[in-house]
């Protein structure tokens, strides 16, 4: 039988499945009441098949229309792009960026006309990150610019557009990982700018799409000494229930970044990271690789609420977010043409 807690928990988590079949393990993950599910390349065939995959993963739910699944998806552009056959992948953000905002604004609708078709609910993009260090091993093309006013007008271009078109998009990654000089796949980078520096450069382009009404903010792993020290932003209650809550006002989903990156995954364990992660504010935990990491997150997050070191109304507060993208945005499995309209 299954537990109304663990139900309402897992909710908060966005699992990845390999391979083009939903297997075992996401029916369980399913089961116990995830309802968001995010794809890689590995997941991909040519457009046919990345149709039919998202309609077996939305159709998993116990009523798909009533209580659907979530299908999100990195499609940036340039070399960060998961579909490709059959697809119409935009360049990378920097190539956009040179063009101006007009472009961004086309590249977000195309992106809107490519992935609705075949069943995408949210795209985690733009990256509104500022790229301010040539050595940034991660970010660079992504971004849109250097400066943060071009960042700023591009990605809510971009977000304006896509979001028209019925594709929620996500500006990323809170605070800004544009001037680290480590990636947080495989270290815990730390930023040492003052407040100044950070309301200068950084988080302009996020104050931007939150006044564009951006759907969802994705967090970094990235410790800002001078908001949370020691800290990686995504854990950080300074930064997300602080500063993008109630400084900036954003009112909208946060997501984390992917919860088995090494920046997070090295200090501390998967269930652990999961509490602190909700603690500090953020609505949907991205755990996108191993099973045994999606389950400990449920079964952590459930045993903080039930031992009362999370409340229940935090968790409502973030059904309460969720529930809403997904009215206006999420729709049920449905069997369409998946070809797009020419451009």
């Amino acid at each position: 039988m299954s537990d109304p807690l663990e139900e309402r928990v897992a909710r908060l988590v966005c699992v990845g499945f390999p391979g083009r079949e939903p297997d075992a393990d996401l029916v369980s993950l399913i089961r116990r009441g995830v309802r968001s599910v995010i794809l890689f390349a590995r997941n991909a065939g040519d457009r046919h098949e990345v149709a039919e995959t998202i309609s077996r993963v939305k159709r998993l739910s116990p009523d798909p229309v009533g209580d659907p699944i979530l299908v999100c998806v990195d499609q940036e552009g340039g070399d960060t792009i998961r579909f490709a056959d059959g697809f119409d992948p935009p360049p990378a953000m920097r190539t956009v960026g040179l063009e101006g905002a007009w472009a961004a604004a086309d590249t977000g609708r195309r992106l809107a006309e490519d992935l609705r078709p075949v069943g995408i609910d949210l795209d985690l993009a733009p990256v509104m990150d500022v790229d301010s260090n040539p050595a940034n091993p991660v970010i660079g093309p992504r971004a849109f610019a250097r400066d943060p006013a071009i960042v700023s007008a591009c990605g809510v271009a971009l977000i304006e557009s896509m979001q028209a078109g019925g594709v929620a998009a996500c500006a990323k990654h809170f605070p800004g990982h544009g001037d680290t000089d480590l990636d947080s796949h495989h270290d815990l980078p730390v930023l040492r700018h003052d407040l100044d520096r950070l309301h200068a450069v950084e988080l302009p382009p996020f104050v931007a799409a939150i006044r564009a009404g951006v759907a969802a903010v994705m967090t970094t792993h990235v410790v800002f000494e001078a908001i949370d020290p020691g800290v990686p932003a995504t854990m950080s209650p300074a930064a997300i229930d602080g500063l993008l809550r109630r400084t900036l006002g954003y009112g909208g989903v946060v997501i984390s970044d992917d919860l088995e990156m090494a920046a997070i995954a090295d200090l501390v364990e998967t269930g652990e990271a999961a509490v602190r992660t909700v603690e500090a504010g953020v609505d949907l935990l991205l755990c996108c690789h191993l099973p045994d990491r999606q389950h400990r997150a449920i079964d952590a997050l459930a045993d903080a609420v039930r031992g009362g070191r999370i409340g229940e109304r935090r968790i409502d507060d973030s059904l309460e977010r969720l529930d809403r993208l997904f009215t206006e945005y999420v729709r049920p499995p449905r069997t369409i043409d998946s070809n797009p309209p020419h451009h």
